[in-house]
């Protein structure tokens, strides 16, 4: 299956393609390729209402990550024993609230959606910014996946967190 992208939203025009094409390069990167991911693009209003739901923050945000393995530490590979196990989970990417970011840094859109896919991959498995040095470990983790991707794209892409460590 690989990774199945769905695009729920009509606010912000989308080059799923190009999205699809990055996210597989960063699955080859981490060494998850065997397992299934689902990445749902979703407006303001639908990534606010889950936001409230599962973080109890009544706002839009960029990403949402849902983990299939719920308890992975950080670093680890998923133990999938089961076809039906070969899954990261999901991520939902508030595309329209990326726009807006985008627009007020006058940022490339395209290359922020997949540096915030890439920072929600690292939420499935197992990275969380709660502490400091939580923060610090996945933002070392983020930085090697970009500079990695950079190289297999001839990218220029820059982790979110150097620029938004505010918002934790």
């Amino acid at each position: 299956m690989g990774v199945v992208l769905r695009n729920l939203q009509n606010v912000v025009p989308l080059r799923r393609a190009r999205l699809r094409k990055d996210v597989e390069t960063l699955r080859h990167i981490l060494g998850v390729q065997k397992f299934d991911l689902g990445i749902v693009c979703v407006d303001n209003r639908k990534i606010q209402h889950l936001n409230k739901i599962y973080r109890k923050k009544d706002i839009p945000t960029d990403v949402l990550a849902f983990p299939f393995y719920e308890d992975l530490r950080p670093g680890k590979m998923p133990c999938a024993l089961h076809r039906d196990e070969f899954n990261l989970g999901d991520i939902f990417l508030g595309v329209e609230y990326i726009m807006q970011q985008c627009r007020e840094t006058s940022s490339d859109f395209h290359g922020t959606l997949t540096v915030v896919a890439a920072h929600g991959i690292c939420h499935l498995l197992g990275y969380r910014h709660e502490t400091e040095e939580e923060f610090d470990e996945m933002s070392q983790r983020e930085s090697y996946i970009l500079s990695e991707f950079n190289r297999l794209t001839g990218s220029h892409l820059e982790p979110l967190t150097k620029s938004s460590t505010q918002d934790r």
